[in-house]
């Protein structure tokens, strides 16, 4: 595991400006990063190119951008991060579908899009999508919960840190989110 604090300290030297700060915090958190990438790709399409340190890389990457994160904590990282591999998984998703259907552009190979999710799990991270922003429309603190349960791989018990409430409380709204979601788009996808 890694050391208390480090986390904390790294994201406190984030917001005051030290973009070192996260280069030092990336080797503590990238194994945990990583396995909730990899527990994340596991349910995509097996052949798929785009494998967990390449999504890693990229929710790095897209935490550069931002400059100063005002994170408190390790949970507060760990939900950002997870935003961001949905973020990511998306907009593959889009990317495919668009540039399968020709997006108005000349024809461009799908060599990178395609390589990473089906036709068929591009059309379901889509659905999925806009079911969760409809929820999120109606009960915010559901769609947190799916957020960092299903795309961030967080357990009740860092859920429930990240968001500040109790394990309970987690384990109920996810009963809820999940029942609401596979109402939601029941015959568009299986959950």
């Amino acid at each position: 595991m890694h050391e208390p604090g480090i986390v904390t300290n790294c994201l406190r030297r984030l917001r005051q400006g030290d973009a070192s700060a996260l280069d030092d915090m990336m080797p503590v958190m990238y194994d945990q990063l990583h396995e909730i990438a990899r527990m994340r790709l596991r349910r995509e399409r097996p052949s798929h190119t785009l494998g967990a340190t390449a999504l890693v890389n990229e929710v790095y990457l897209k935490l550069v951008d931002h400059r100063l994160l005002d994170l408190d904590d390790r949970n507060d990282f760990m939900a950002v991060a997870s935003r961001i591999m949905r973020n990511i998984l998306v907009d593959y998703a889009r990317t495919r579908n668009r540039l399968k259907r020709g997006g108005g552009q000349a024809p461009v190979p799908l060599d990178d899009v395609s390589a990473f999710l089906s036709d068929r799990e591009a059309e379901e991270v889509l659905v999925l999508d806009a079911a969760l922003e409809r929820l999120r429309l109606s009960d915010e603190r559901a769609a947190d919960v799916v957020q960092y349960r299903f795309f961030g791989g967080l357990t009740l018990d860092e859920t429930a840190d990240a968001m500040g409430i109790s394990k309970r409380s987690v384990q109920r709204v996810w009963m809820f989110a999940r029942a609401w979601l596979r109402k939601e788009i029941a015959g568009e996808i299986s959950l």
